[in-house]
This record gives structure tokens, sequence and C-alpha cells, in this order.
């Protein structure tokens, strides 16, 4: 089964028919996800899914339940997600609303629970990153995005920030000269448990401004206007997916 996280700006996806809202118990608190059928040539296919900052985005990223979400998706059936992630931009040749395929990652949180694997009866484990965004998905990702007409950006690096505070002229300076294509504040730990439960992880980040120092600063309503006016190509890319999953 697929599984859809999504973040600031897409609190509902309109294709998914059929919604219940579900209030899944994990060892790690409780997750609120959304089950619903996307409709197909063929049917319709099942599809879970889960507004990681609620649907009203009371949530900060520093505060939302990662392991929850992860576990009660696990524990759903999914074997596969896509996340959204809205994202300010490190480079110029990187515009707002360039959808940005990524492909690795550079963590600079800090007290978020990382880990499913924290020891004692948890056990302990060290899970290899190497391709911590599965390839084979990455590409069925971007076959549906050809499918559906919307260019992407390949090879995205993600810097995950602690956030809420947007980043420093300085920091984004040094983020940059580090390799990253892309900044935002949710991608990690999700992506690193997705893989400690093994679960194809999937990232389409949408460039909603460019980071300080590169232009004027930004405030979050104007995050989320920007995210708004380009749900619907990701909308489309995500319909594609379905059809392909």
């Amino acid at each position: 089964m697929l599984g859809l996280i999504a973040g600031t700006g897409f609190y509902n996806w309109e294709a998914l028919e059929n919604q219940q809202e579900k209030q899944v118990e994990t060892p790690y608190g409780t997750a609120t996800v959304f089950v619903g059928e996307v409709a197909v040539p063929t049917g319709k296919k099942p599809v879970v899914f889960l507004p990681r900052h609620a649907k009203n985005h009371t949530i900060p990223p520093h505060k939302i339940n990662y392991r929850a979400n992860i576990w009660a998706l696990k524990s759903l059936g999914v074997d596969k997600i896509i996340a959204v992630n809205a994202v300010g931009s490190l480079l110029k040749e990187v515009p707002p609303g360039s959808i940005v395929l990524v492909d690795d990652f550079l963590d600079f949180t800090y007290g978020r629970e990382h880990t499913f694997f924290t020891g004692g009866e948890a056990g302990l484990q060290h899970t290899d990153m190497t391709n911590c965004y599965d390839a084979d998905w990455q590409e069925v990702i971007a076959k549906a995005a050809s499918a559906a007409g919307v260019p992407l950006v390949r090879d995205g690096v993600y810097v995950c920030v602690q956030g809420p505070r947007f980043e420093t002229r300085a920091e984004i300076r040094a983020y940059a000269r580090l390799g990253g294509t892309v900044s935002g504040m949710t991608g990690v730990p999700e992506v690193t448990l997705a893989n400690e439960l093994g679960l194809k992880y999937g990232s389409l980040a949408l460039v909603t401004n460019f980071c300080c120092g590169l232009a004027p600063a930004v405030s979050d309503d104007e995050v989320r206007a920007v995210m708004a006016q380009n749900t619907a190509q990701l909308a489309k890319i995500l319909l594609h997916l379905v059809y392909a999953y």
C-alpha cells in the first residue's frame, strides 16, 4: 500500500475518496491518518494520507511524533512512502516553483527521537543510509512526473534544520558549500525511521522560496501561498504515481 506524507500547505488530497480518519495507537503514541481510495483506470487503490503537521498546521517540525507516524503507516500495511516537503532553495538555479526529487540529506536537527533502536528491549541496529531514498522507487516517481508532464530537479540534497525558525544568511552559505540543494525542517528523521522499518521512501520537495541571503526575507504566509499555487502540479504526479504503483 502507498503512504502519502504531506506538510505545509498540503493538508488534503482531493483525489482521495471515501476518507476515514483513524487514530492509530503505536508504542510511541497516537498517529492520525486518513485512509481512502484513489480511482485508477482499473478500479480503485487504497492510499494512507498523513498530514505531518496535522490538518490545521498545529504541530511544529521539532514536535512532530515521527516515530509514531512511521510505525502507524507500517502497521497499516504501507510499504512505500511518498513524502511531500515545502522547502527553500539554496541555489539560484533552483527557483521557487521547482520540484526536487530528493536523493540524499544532510542532518542538522537535534533533540529529536531519531531511531526505533534505542537499546535494551528495543535492540541496537546501525541502519545503512547509502540508499536512504530508494533508487528504484525514485525512478518510479520520476516516471510518474514525466507522465504527468511535470519537470523535476533530480539528485537533490535535502538539508534538514531544526526549525521552527528560518536559517541565517551564514547558515545558508554553509549549507550550499556542503552540497545542499534545498533546506527544510521535516525530512529527518522521517526518512531514517522509514529505512529502519524497511519502507521504501521517496521525497518530492517543492521549492516555495529562495533561502535568506539569496532573496529578501520570506514569511510563513508567502511559503503557504506558493505551496498552494503549485499543489496542482504535485497532485498530477501523485495521481500518476498511484497508477504506476
